[in-house]
């Protein structure tokens, strides 16, 4: 059996067991087309049913646009604004995405995000207290003090990047350093209850997180009313680092470029 092979029945097997077959548990609907793993899938399953407001998202470490969490959204006729501190990685989005930003369903805004200058780049482009109905956290080391830090948007769905190296109920988190950057350990970010903590108190509840243990989902506690596993805790939707899963293609390597909906 080839590696591609092995991964596709590894991740079956995964989803058949008795954990993943609660009608209410978002693994079994995670799919790829654009997002790293198969977070795809879990924000389509999300809103399925807690519907949309705007259709509206911000999301930063997006990098080119080619593996983040709202290109398929964007090709969905959602809009919204991405932040990346890459120059070269904004040059290629503004290539790749040009028919978005052109028709203004996209802003690609070049800046290093830190706790101090977040609700002003998004204020830039949102008015204070805007809802929104996605917002997505990946710079791959201060996220849980961004996210601590964000105000001036009112997300109805948060995805955050989490450290599951570090495995409830520890809950930690690097401390704040306004210009560290990820060096490729497991030194990064926070645990999941340090998330879950930290979205008890921002009013929202943990309702999953991908099978490949990277992106944890949060709803807003208004919206949750019964559509999600119960209880919110890390202990709960825990998963462990699978990140060979996401390897996963696709199918064809990612690209995109002009659509027409027909």
């Amino acid at each position: 059996m080839d590696t591609l092979a092995h991964l596709v029945s590894l991740r079956e097997h995964l989803l058949a067991q008795e954990r993943h077959r609660h009608p209410l548990r978002l693994t079994k609907h995670g799919y790829k087309v654009y997002s790293q793993s198969d977070e795809d899938g879990i924000i389509a399953e999300i809103f399925r049913r807690i519907g949309t407001a705007d259709r509206s998202f911000v999301e930063f470490g997006v990098h080119d646009g080619l593996e983040c969490n709202t290109s398929w959204l964007l090709m969905n006729g959602w809009s919204g604004l991405w932040i990346d501190a890459n120059e070269a990685a904004c040059a290629a989005v503004r290539t790749t995405h040009r028919s978005w930003i052109e028709s203004g369903a996209l802003t690609m805004t070049n800046a290093f995000v830190t706790a101090e200058n977040i609700n002003p780049v998004i204020g830039a482009h949102y008015p204070r207290s805007r809802e929104i109905d996605l917002l997505s956290v990946d710079v791959d080391y201060n996220d849980y003090w961004i996210w601590k830090a964000i105000t001036d948007v009112r997300p109805r769905v948060v995805i955050i990047e989490y450290n599951a190296t570090w495995l409830p109920p520890l809950s930690i988190s690097v401390p704040y350093a306004p210009s560290a950057v990820h060096d490729g350990s497991n030194y990064f970010g926070a645990s999941l209850n340090a998330f879950a903590k930290l979205g008890t108190e921002k009013g929202y509840d943990l309702v999953g997180c991908c099978l490949a243990g990277v992106n944890a989902f949060f709803v807003r506690r208004d919206l949750v009313q019964g559509r999600f596993l119960a209880p919110g805790s890390a202990e709960e939707h825990y998963e462990p680092p699978r990140y060979y899963l996401a390897s996963l293609p696709a199918g064809h390597r990612s690209n995109i470029g002009p659509v027409v909906h027909v």
